[in-house]
């Protein structure tokens, strides 16, 4: 999750490999579907992972603060895993002619930025926004900086038309970077998409998503993400198949059973759940109530983070466990041997965490490293931070209003698509929008077109858009 001035999650702290473009944008009954891709990561030493677990830690204390409409629709864009369930991305396009860009899901932030075609550093390799190749550019003249702990980007806000899984934002405010730290930016991935509420944004401009609901967009005012796990499985690619990210409505394709929704203690910052319980090996470890249990729900976040005393009381419920030192310390070690089995509970249903996501990463032969770490936030941030570790596990989906969280269990043609390696990388084309709103607050219109215009994919997107549609297919989502 990245949040205003604050850090860009693990995801973008991890090397992005491998271009994506846009998620086929189509007009249905049911609505359209944003893939998410997925990267796995080549085979790292105790050393690279140490760099990167250090790395993680700094990155989310600096995020965290060490802030009657005409027919409504719904949307889905495909995601893409990257590096082994590291990060998770989706596309959306800017610009007359829309250009398509691969952005960081980030529920834990809510500005969206991407780097300009005049960007001098951090930005090498990465595909980027030219302003003057679009026609509805508007250039705001004020200077945007977001900082992350793995570094930072600034530029200058503007407005343009943004697109995403079928839907149109005109006048939508983004930043276009032109300083970006090295290594918070790596091909194919050229930004990112905050998916939190506008208190929160740098820019102090409503986020995308915000912008839609709120003028009625959506025939359900929620969003919701599928994610597939390819954690430690060797044969896996850098981009995989990720899952999904739906606007306006759920995938009952996905999941089964009810959705236990659980309201926000505080709205229109993060997305906040109050941890009220959580279960190691069969053993409930005690936690604070009130404010001192929150937790953000985050995307953009690779872990968990949490207070240092409830972690340590985590790991020693399992035998053999150490904390961690030099690059590892704040995290902890345990045997390969023992399969670890943790529940999470936000004040409804307890929900289980695969072992194998426990399991971060094999260190040596006999040696472990956990996927709950210690984390220090300041202010007014959570005291904890859910990321994908456990979103992985769960059907999640953010309801604006009500405001909360519901989660569900996963259907069994989710979990059949989770770490299969025979599933394409979604590829993006760029569609006419089959509902379009203005961020100055106008009433959402239909657009009169329902087919899929302006195309622009190589030979080998081709394949990946078959298998959207195979997918959109079984899933019910064709229309």
């Amino acid at each position: 999750m990245l949040l205003p001035s604050t850090p860009l999650s693990v995801a973008l702290a991890l090397s992005l490999s491998w271009p994506v473009f846009a998620a086929p944008q189509v007009k249905s009954s049911a609505g359209q579907v944003m893939s998410l891709k997925r990267r796995s990561p080549s085979d790292r030493t105790i050393e690279e992972w140490g760099v990167w677990a250090k790395n993680h830690k700094a990155g989310l204390e600096a995020k965290y603060g060490a802030g009657q409409p005409q027919k409504r629709s719904t949307g889905t864009n495909l995601i893409t895993n990257q590096n082994s369930d590291s990060s998770y991305f989706g596309s959306l396009a800017i610009g007359t002619p829309a250009v398509s860009f691969d952005v960081i899901l980030d529920t834990g932030s809510a500005d969206l930025w991407v780097a300009g075609s005049t960007c001098q550093t951090g930005c090498e390799n990465v595909p980027t926004f030219d302003p003057t190749a679009s026609t509805s550019f508007q250039n705001q003249s004020t200077t945007f900086s977001i900082t992350y702990g793995s570094g930072q980007a600034s530029g200058a806000l503007a407005k343009d038309v943004v697109q995403m899984a079928g839907f149109s934002v005109t006048n939508q405010v983004f930043a276009v970077c032109d300083q970006i730290s090295s290594g918070l930016l790596s091909n194919p991935v050229s930004g990112l998409l905050g998916l939190g509420f506008q208190t929160i944004a740098s820019s102090k401009a409503t986020p995308l998503w915000q912008t839609l609901v709120s003028n009625g967009a959506w025939t359900d005012p929620v969003m919701a993400f599928y994610l597939t796990r390819y954690i430690n499985q060797s044969n896996a690619d850098s981009l995989e198949f990720g899952g999904s990210f739906t606007m306006g409505f759920t995938n009952t394709s996905l999941y089964t059973g009810e959705i236990d929704y659980i309201s926000l203690p505080t709205t229109g910052s993060y997305w906040i759940l109050p941890l009220s319980t959580l279960t190691v090996q069969g053993t409930q470890v005690s936690l604070p109530s009130g404010s001192a249990s929150y937790a953000a729900i985050d995307t953009g976040t690779t872990l968990v983070g949490g207070p240092s005393q409830y972690i340590a009381e985590i790991f020693a419920q399992i035998p053999g466990s150490a904390p961690g030192t030099g690059n590892f310390q704040s995290y902890y070690t345990y045997p390969c041997s023992t399969s670890v089995s943790v529940q999470l509970s936000f004040g409804g249903k307890n929900w289980s965490i695969s072992p194998q996501d426990f399991q971060l990463s094999q260190l040596t032969k006999e040696l472990c490293l956990g996927a709950f770490f210690e984390l220090s936030t300041g202010g007014s941030a959570p005291s904890w931070i859910v990321g994908d570790t456990f979103l992985k596990n769960v059907y999640s989906v953010f309801r604006y209003n009500p405001a909360s969280v519901g989660f569900a269990q996963l259907s069994d043609f989710a979990l059949a698509n989770s770490g299969s390696t025979t599933e394409s990388v979604p590829s993006a084309t760029i569609g006419s929008a089959a509902t379009s709103v203005s961020a100055t607050g106008r009433s959402p219109t239909r657009s009169t077109s329902d087919t899929i215009s302006d195309i622009k994919v190589s030979r080998t997107s081709l394949v990946s858009i078959a298998f959207f549609w195979t997918i959109m297919a079984i899933a019910g989502l064709l229309i």
